[in-house]
């Protein structure tokens, strides 16, 4: 369905997740991909996997959040590849600091913001003399979030980080557009990770209801977010930018209505006393 042969992809935090499902759907459609993980073993780890696949890859070992990682990043592609025909920006992380706003001190809350947007601008800035060099067609994905789109308790500057990214996309589309540059976000509601191992989180007396949780009854995966990034980045969105894809399973759509056990729609949860919604 994606054929993206003779294309160069770099994918921030492409070791584990959403990022490593993302690069392996871009080897099998093809491409040569760049990763940029934090994690050695997990970089290792890919670039293992790549090499026995007959992908051509490069592997860095680094930090986004490093201004100096980002332009040696740059350098690299530069010299390796001469140019760049697609970015996915896929870190981002809610758990590291998950309470109260009013209890972040100032070295957290810049710590969320570096995470969540500081990076995206400083990785896309060295990035977009690497995409114009490739010319048109050429392609930037981000990994927003559901939670940039409705509220999430404890985690006030992740959203709001998140909900950032959704004006840099429209604003970045517009001045990108003349040069035929396609700037789009996706926005994943709750995905089955490693780092974010859900369907484990839910004790096994209540895993019967996950199917009515959201309107397509599952959590989402890895290769589901992948799916909506390679549809972003390819021929097939040609005529598409400046815009969100919800890879959500239909629950911003639900807009907190899920099913009963009796399968009827409800906005009224039951909980346990302790707080978790069954």
């Amino acid at each position: 369905m994606f054929d993206f042969a003779d294309k160069t992809v770099l994918v921030t935090g492409g070791g584990a997740g959403i990022g490593r499902a993302t690069v392996d759907a871009f080897g099998r459609a093809g491409a040569s991909v760049v990763v940029v993980e934090i994690d050695a073993d997990r970089a290792e780890s890919t670039r293992v996997a790549l090499k026995s696949a007959g992908v051509e890859s490069l592997i860095v070992i680094g930090d986004v959040t490093d201004a100096g990682v980002v332009a040696d990043l740059a350098a690299q592609i530069e010299a390796r590849f001469s140019g760049l025909d697609i970015l996915v920006n896929n870190v981002g992380d809610f758990l590291m600091l998950a309470k109260p706003f009013e209890t972040l001190s100032d070295d957290e809350i810049e710590r969320l913001y570096a995470t969540n947007l500081r990076q995206v601008f400083s990785v896309t800035k060295a990035m977009i003399p690497l995409l114009r060099r490739n010319g048109a067609g050429s392609s930037i994905v981000s990994v927003s979030s559901i939670e940039g789109y409705r509220g999430i308790p404890n985690c006030a500057v992740y959203a709001a980080c998140k909900a950032a990214l959704t004006g840099f996309t429209k604003s970045l589309a517009l001045e990108l557009g003349p040069v035929g540059i396609r700037i789009n976000l996706i926005a994943p509601e709750t995905t089955d990770t490693p780092q974010v191992p859900v369907s484990l989180m839910i004790p096994p007396e209540y895993r019967d209801n996950v199917k009515r949780w959201t309107p397509l009854g599952r959590f989402g995966t890895g290769e589901d977010m992948a799916g909506g990034i390679l549809f972003l980045a390819s021929p097939h969105a040609a005529w598409v930018t400046g815009t969100t894809l919800h890879v959500d399973g239909g629950a911003l759509a639900a807009a907190g209505w899920y099913r009963d056990a009796n399968d009827v729609w409800t906005n009224m949860p039951v909980t346990t006393g302790n707080g978790l919604n069954l």
